[in-house]
């Protein structure tokens, strides 16, 4: 969950994010030591008047500054594409979960639960308990099962939307007419929040998501009440 002046990313709850975020470290650090090169150089050019002559047409200079932003992006590069790997990877998940956008709120279905279809809207302000918060609460969280591997259906029924969950690390598009795929997992218990990230009208900010992740045994007699409720 995100606080005011937050500075870094949120806490990570997933291998993903993990990842994620010590790329985006390895990242920033990369790009502290080229500015703080620049500033320098930049800084003595200001302040003297000396110049070398070997070195204003000097083949090794010109090799230098050629090769190793080279090097750096290439330092860059293979990190990126080792995430962007790993996001793509699908072992065998426990169960499929199904959303979908709308003008404006969100449908899920337990693919694998057989009548297990709910819609959660945004929670108005009024009805807010104590502790809750304004904008992200929806009536029905999506309870899932902590440590098991889930495949995320993302798609939509009227307009571009886009599935979130920031401490998760994972971003889908939902378009009409097509399924994208994501995997999702939490190595912990809680309450983790998203939104919409992508303007799909005029109610876009009000189109939080909750996800509530609990043992693996809570799950199995949550899902099983449901399904008889709905008997």
């Amino acid at each position: 969950m995100a606080h005011p002046a937050q500075l870094g990313q949120q806490n990570a709850t997933s291998p993903i994010m993990e990842e994620l975020i010590a790329f985006h470290d390895h990242t920033l650090m990369i790009i502290f030591l080229i500015s703080s090169l620049v500033l320098y150089i930049i800084s003595l050019m200001l302040t003297t008047k000396l110049t070398h002559t070997s070195t204003m047409n000097a083949q090794e200079i010109e090799m230098i500054w050629t090769i190793l932003p080279a090097i750096i992006l290439i330092m860059i590069a293979l990190p990126s594409l080792r995430i962007l790997y790993m996001t793509d990877e699908f072992n065998k998940p426990y169960f499929t979960l199904k959303a979908i956008g709308h003008q404006w709120y969100w449908s899920y279905e337990y693919s694998d639960y057989e009548g297990l279809i709910f819609e959660s809207y945004i929670m108005p302000t009024y009805y807010l308990q104590p502790g809750e918060f304004r904008l992200l609460e929806v009536d029905n969280r999506t309870t899932l099962p902590m440590e098991a591997d889930i495949r995320m259906l993302i798609t939509s029924q009227d307009v571009l939307h886009s599935w979130a969950v920031p401490s998760l690390g994972v971003k889908a598009d939902a378009i009409p007419g097509r399924l994208n795929q994501a995997m999702l997992t939490s190595m912990r218990p809680g309450l983790f929040y998203g939104q919409c990230s992508e303007i799909c009208g005029s109610n876009h900010s009000f189109m939080p998501i909750v996800l509530e992740f609990i043992y693996f045994q809570d799950f199995e007699v949550w899902a099983s009440y449901l399904y008889i409720v709905s008997l």
